[in-house]
């Protein structure tokens, strides 16, 4: 990208980086930049899988925030949007800012059907490991789940240990019923 803007002489104002799935319209970066965008202004994307894996009835509402703002998109992976960065006629601006805006929605299209079908082959490939009895899941982080361990063991509350450890609630419930199960078992040997 700055690659792209130095060839054509533009200047990057701010970077914005998402940690978001393209797949969710709740992107908090993203509308933090448009938010400081003004009109005119050039949303510079790498993909434009990166800026949307939406569902059709949100892209709509993303494109209308876009609109709204009459920010201009262009995407390296988009040629015909790269017209948006020069300053043009009327008739050509028009004419360029029509035919990114289909090839946009269409890719924006094409983004979210790779989206859906990886997402269903990868569940195809999940339903028969499992049905193969080769599915183990993901691997447990026994370092992490140690230390979940101790600082139960250290009479830490639950909000501390998930602080301290980033785990979820879930994870750390499931970490002290199996401690509790543990502790359960020689008490059971000992009285048979």
């Amino acid at each position: 990208m700055d690659a792209f803007a130095v060839e054509r002489g533009l200047r990057i104002a701010a970077r914005y980086v998402e940690n978001e799935s393209g797949a969710k319209l709740h992107r908090p970066e993203l509308f933090r930049l448009l938010a400081d965008c003004e009109p005119g202004d050039v949303l510079l994307v790498e993909q434009v899988d990166r800026l949307s894996r939406l569902t059709s009835s949100d892209w709509q509402r993303l494109r209308a925030s876009i609109d709204a703002k009459e920010v201009r998109i262009v995407a390296l992976d988009l040629p015909t949007s790269w017209s948006l960065t020069a300053p043009a006629d009327e008739f050509t601006a028009r004419m360029f800012s029509a035919v990114n805006a289909m090839m946009l929605d269409v890719l924006a299209a094409v983004a979210r059907k790779d989206y859906e079908d990886r997402r269903r082959r990868q569940a195809e490939g999940t339903a028969k490991a499992k049905a193969a009895g080769l599915y183990r899941g993901r691997p447990a982080n026994k370092a992490r789940n140690a230390a979940i361990s101790s600082l139960l063991s250290d009479g830490r509350s639950w909000r501390e240990i998930m602080d301290a450890t980033g785990c979820s609630r879930t994870l750390l419930a499931k970490i002290a019923r199996d401690r509790r199960l543990l502790k359960a078992e020689p008490d059971a040997e000992t009285i048979s």
